[in-house]
């Protein structure tokens, strides 16, 4: 219906589509802030409590890998469609550094 709508050729019906789509992306957008910012308050408090550091950084590294999933798909965009070739060049550098580090820490350990 939306589609219908986009294409009906009335303006008014093209304007009230897109102030939709923009109270919404903004209502997203907010709530990813939102969830950021308490991401950042949770690494603060498990470093300002005296736990365990084998605890603390891999509990901060998941936080930041979550909160670079919120700004990639949020703030940049890359939910969007039009933007799967960058995706793919991300996903696939995230894969080599992933490989990468697995080989360092397995020649490191061995």
């Amino acid at each position: 219906m939306a589609n219908e709508e986009l294409n009906s050729g009335n303006p008014k019906v093209d304007i009230e589509y897109r102030r939709r789509k923009s109270a919404e992306e903004m209502r997203y957008q907010v709530v990813s802030f939102a969830m950021m910012i308490f991401l950042t308050f949770v690494a603060f408090i498990a470093v300002g409590y005296d736990i365990s550091g084998w605890f603390t950084i891999p509990f901060i590294l998941v936080l930041a890998i979550i909160q670079v999933g919120f700004q990639l798909y949020y703030f940049m965009h890359m939910s969007h469609k039009g933007h799967e070739a960058p995706a793919l060049f991300l996903y696939s550098g995230v894969f080599v550094a992933f490989i990468t580090l697995l080989a360092f820490v397995t020649i490191i350990w061995w």
